[in-house]
């Protein structure tokens, strides 16, 4: 996932500077359409690559799981039955399924990447409605406005995985521990 991603950054940023120039040069208003959603597009999967660079750099995927802003709310897991997290969480892509993996991290390790990736979705997801200024700019701030709410809305698919899972592994971490007290958090 993460070859992918840098890829579509990649390339969605090089289309939108040849079908800029494209536009400078012929005036067509189908390079200049192609150039903003290319640019759109990069925008999108760069500031998720670039909040979670930062989240490593700041965070390193420490957190302590049992702070109040990670608790689950007794709505929460009543929202998660209803939309059947559990019988769709397994086919949402993972951008470093290493982090997750109980082979090379603890439990406690997992529930604290958890954390991270719950906080990069979450500021993502508001990020992702930064490009509805670019609509000002260019007209048609309706079509920024959709592609900003598909984005968000994706990014709390992923939030709601975090937060569905979170709980399970704290349970394992204090199982392997015998006891929540017996918590060692990174």
């Amino acid at each position: 996932m993460k070859k992918l991603m840098k890829g579509i950054a990649f390339g969605t940023l090089a289309a939108a500077v040849i079908f800029a120039v494209l536009f400078r040069f012929y005036h067509a208003g189908v390079f200049l359409s192609l150039a903003i959603t290319a640019g759109t597009v990069c925008y999108h999967v760069a500031v998720r690559l670039l909040t979670g660079l930062a989240y490593d750099l700041f965070m390193g995927n420490r957190a302590d799981p049992e702070k109040p802003r990670y608790e689950i709310k007794p709505w929460e897991s009543a929202l998660y039955r209803k939309l059947r997290v559990k019988d769709w969480k397994g086919g949402i892509p993972t951008f470093d399924p290493d982090v997750f993996d109980p082979q090379k991290h603890s439990w406690d390790e997992i529930a604290q990447a958890t954390c991270q990736a719950e906080r990069v979705h979450e500021t993502s997801a508001v990020l992702s409605f930064l490009p509805m200024l670019a609509g000002i700019w260019f007209g048609s701030i309706g079509v920024f406005a959709v592609t900003s709410v598909i984005a968000a809305a994706i990014d709390m698919i992923f939030v709601i995985v975090q937060r569905y899972n979170r709980p399970r592994i704290v349970r394992l971490a204090e199982k392997k521990h015998g006891s929540k007290s017996g918590r060692h958090v990174i």
